[in-house]
């Protein structure tokens, strides 16, 4: 509703009205993410979650998810057949 813009403009102490300005300008740093949460799965099944950066490599996150202590318990005396990955999603370990 025009109304409770123009009336929210003025209450935030703006001077003139709202419908002379002019519209908000695209800023690409703000729409784009530095960060994603990576899943790290055993055998298709949740362990851990980490906070890891988009530019991250594969094989950055693999040794990131074989050192997780969630992770370790899991792993621990079995053999790594494959990593399944997801770019900028998960990583799955296969084991056996």
């Amino acid at each position: 509703a025009p109304f409770m813009a123009e009336e929210l403009w003025e209450i935030t102490g703006h001077k003139g009205s709202i419908h002379l300005q002019s519209w908000p300008e695209w800023d690409e740093k703000l729409v784009f993410e530095e960060k994603f949460t990576l899943i790290i799965q055993v055998n298709g099944k949740l362990r851990d979650k980490v906070e890891v950066p988009i530019s991250i490599s594969e094989e950055e996150i693999k040794e990131i998810a074989l050192k997780s202590q969630k992770v370790q318990k899991f792993i621990k005396n079995k053999k790594i057949i494959k990593f399944v990955t997801v770019p900028n999603k998960l990583i799955n370990i296969v084991v056996k």
